[in-house]
């Protein structure tokens, strides 16, 4: 007689590793669902599901179409969509969000969270960025935006019904009012914060109130969540949202990073999405400790979806997880023009260019290992690390040579070259974790760019340090993307693989 299988314990934070920030939740029934920001990638605002809150798998990516995303070529990285919230009202799920960099607040409805997405309703009278949603019990909808302020919306129509006002803003003194949720629950309707920007004081604060416009009540022990001025290993903490498990049990998802090196630590993926339990002291939510390893919620975890490593291109369309800076035009992007091959066709003449046909995924682990077979016969193009137009780095192929590129500021060289023999060759980047810290100025981690032969051999042309891809030293909001590239003619990529290489 066989016996149960043991319930997981534990789970490892964050539940949704690379660079996947602001992260917003909401249920339905059983099932969650989770977006996120995507700032200056297209397609816009990857989709999460999960069954257990621990174990999320991409179902597709809201904004997936040129008209619900504008990001015109002079979109700077980092701009873009901004803070999207995520909810299930009425039979409908309801996504709204901040294009920076076209138009401004917008809408979003669908019947499935996988898709398809309605085409934007625009909301001109709405001003600010991290827009929230909420209704109140007669159906009014209340859109609450960072700073804070507060409007009554149609959300059918994007009409503004009466003027905004300003609400609890926060710690008196503390930076940056963002992230605002509204939520009731019980007799209190409480406003959710992040403040103090969204670096090491970053945190989250909450206030309470009768009614859904204040006045409000803030928290003493806010703010509820935060890591500033502390050696945790998970810095950043931020940008929070509450959910309600079906056994009554409460949850925050939340931003944070994961800093490595010396002096000041380089978090290099991104801001990420963790887990925290959520308990309740005199109606006031108090987050439960954050760790690395958690323990798991009562409930039994699912099993976990394999993370796809390799991809040969054999569908029609590309997986959810591929992303392009600002576009993807089909012409210069396909799938359909050589057969299990992806066709990346040239625009801008190198990764300096906002414009750059590139195809990335997001790097989600620290130390990992990307390879792809690329056949540059019809023109130049390769692998590349990017974190925006001027830091990245990059392996290269043409006329029978590859080279190692890296842009670093205002600075750009060739790093490296050798020749090849004709035909496809194998590009491969390895990213290899700082282990050991033995001085401040140490990095988090080395990028090593090379070929592979036939028998799996990796010659290293450039093994670079992490550091300048990096937050700290690019600045913005994202992390690394890695992927194939074109950068003169049609370069052909029959196959790109992308694992974790365990530390």
């Amino acid at each position: 007689m066989s016996s149960a299988p043991e319930r997981d314990t534990t789970f490892n934070n964050p539940v949704i590793p690379g660079f996947h920030p602001d992260p917003s939740v909401c249920r339905a029934g059983e099932d969650y669902y989770l977006a996120c920001s995507s700032f200056e990638y297209f397609p816009g605002i990857p989709v999460f599901h999960s069954r257990d809150l621990v174990h999320w798998t991409q179902i597709g990516n809201a904004l997936d179409r040129p008209s619900q995303l504008r990001l015109p070529p002079g979109t700077p990285a980092s701009g873009g969509l901004y803070a999207p919230t995520l909810r299930h009202h009425d039979g409908r799920f309801w996504l709204i969000v901040t294009n920076v960099s076209g138009d401004g607040n917008v809408l979003f409805t669908a019947t499935d969270p996988a898709g398809p997405w309605s085409d934007p309703v625009r909301l001109p009278g709405v001003h600010g960025i991290d827009p929230d949603l909420a209704w109140d019990e007669d159906g009014t909808c209340w859109c609450t935006v960072a700073g804070v302020s507060q409007v009554r919306i149609d959300p059918y129509t994007g009409e503004t019904l009466g003027e905004p006002q300003r609400l609890w803003s926060g710690t008196p003194g503390a930076k940056a009012p963002e992230a605002p949720h509204l939520y009731r629950i019980g007799e209190y309707w409480y406003l959710l914060i992040a403040e103090g920007g969204t670096e090491r004081c970053h945190g989250v604060s909450i206030a309470r109130g009768r009614t859904p416009n204040g006045p409000f009540e803030p928290c003493p022990d806010n703010p509820i969540l935060t890591h500033r001025g502390t050696e945790h290993p998970i810095q950043n903490t931020g940008h929070g949202d509450l959910v309600q498990g079906p056994d009554g049990s409460w949850w925050m998802v939340f931003l944070g990073v994961r800093p490595r090196g010396g002096t000041p630590g380089w978090h290099v993926l991104g801001r990420e999405t963790f887990l925290a339990p959520v308990n309740w002291t005199d109606r006031w939510p108090v987050v439960g400790e954050v760790s690395p390893v958690m323990a798991a919620p009562p409930w039994p975890l699912e099993e976990p979806a394999a993370r796809p490593v390799r991809d040969d291109f054999d569908l029609s369309e590309l997986a959810h997880y591929w992303i392009s800076p600002r576009s993807r035009p089909a012409e210069h992007c396909t799938t359909k023009e050589r057969a299990g091959w992806l066709s990346l066709r040239a625009r801008g003449g190198s990764l300096d260019d906002p414009e750059v046909t590139l195809v990335g995924r997001r790097q989600q682990h620290h130390s990992c290992r990307t390879r792809a077979l690329v056949d540059p016969a019809e023109g130049r193009g390769g692998l590349a690390v990017r974190f925006d137009e001027e830091h990245h780095y990059e392996i290269e192929t043409a006329d029978g040579e590859v080279r190692v590129l890296a842009r670093i500021g205002p600075l750009r060289s060739v790093v490296a070259s050798r020749p090849v023999a004709a035909g496809p060759v194998v590009l491969r980047i390895d990213t290899a974790v700082t282990r050991e810290v033995t001085e401040a100025r140490q990095g988090p981690d080395t990028v090593s760019l090379g070929v592979e032969d036939a028998k799996g051999t990796f010659d290293v042309l450039a093994a670079l340090d992490g550091r300048y891809l990096s937050t700290e030293v690019a600045g913005g909001f994202t992390g690394r993307v890695i992927g194939p590239y074109a950068v003169a003619g049609t370069v052909h990529v029959d196959w790109v693989d992308h694992e974790e290489v365990p530390d």
